[in-house]
């Protein structure tokens, strides 16, 4: 099943690197692509549990759905994330 989430705080390619490498990890998902421009994470989930899982670890790297608190400690996580991701490209 094809699913999108529009995520806050993603802002650049160390974002979408991180949420692509953390969320192809996971089992059942494929197809992972990340829009900066739209903040849309789109993946394919074997199933809607899958899907669940994927946004809760989107949530967890600092990048919850709009619908989702985004406090502080999230939006520092979304940083620490970023870097992360752009050490790693």
């Amino acid at each position: 099943m094809k699913t999108s989430i529009i995520v806050q705080n993603l802002k650049c390619g160390g974002c979408a690197n991180t949420i692509t490498s953390k969320i192809t990890a996971l089992d059942n998902i494929t197809d992972v692509t990340v829009d900066t421009g739209n903040s849309t994470v789109s993946f394919n989930a074997l199933s809607a549990s899958d899907a669940l899982v994927a946004k809760e670890k989107l949530k967890s790297i600092g990048y919850p759905s709009i619908e989702e608190d985004n406090n502080t400690f999230t939006k520092a996580k979304s940083f620490v994330s970023c870097a992360t991701g752009k050490i790693t490209l």
